[in-house]
């Protein structure tokens, strides 16, 4: 630290940081985030069938696989479509090192049903060992 002399008066430079404008940009950050962090669990908007059935419990570490009514095939949050013959390729590379190969299918209605049964063909070939479909309660 350097001491000025000025007409008897000592000076010295200032050492302190000034965190409140940090502060401020981290809370609104964080306020950011929390607005859109749901967005970004809702995946793909499908229309899901009804059926009455028990509630799955599911965890965090599940995949979801989606299928649209156009019978595009997304996996997790991913906006771009998966080729069905580089399904298991794909799956089988996300599951590798897993224990539990677990796989949920959330199936637009309107798709035939020979698709929907193609589909959990290829990720058997992929080493899935499970698989749920997902629907909306029925009312």
């Amino acid at each position: 630290m350097k001491l000025h002399a000025n007409n008897g008066v000592h000076h010295r430079s200032m050492a302190e940081i000034n965190i409140t404008p940090f502060v401020d940009v981290v809370l609104v950050l964080l306020i950011i985030f929390m607005i859109t962090a749901p967005m970004l669990q809702q995946g793909m908007s499908v229309q899901l069938p009804k059926a009455q059935a028990p509630e799955v419990k599911r965890t965090p570490q599940d995949l979801i696989l989606t299928i649209d009514g156009q019978g595009h095939v997304f996996i997790g949050d991913s906006r771009s479509p998966v080729p069905q013959n580089e399904l298991a390729t794909k799956l089988a590379a996300v599951y590798q090192g897993k224990e539990s190969k677990d796989l949920l299918i959330k199936a637009d209605q309107q798709l035939r049903y020979g698709q929907v049964i193609g589909i959990m063909s290829e990720a058997q070939k992929a080493g899935v060992e499970r698989i749920g479909m997902i629907t909306q309660p029925d009312k």
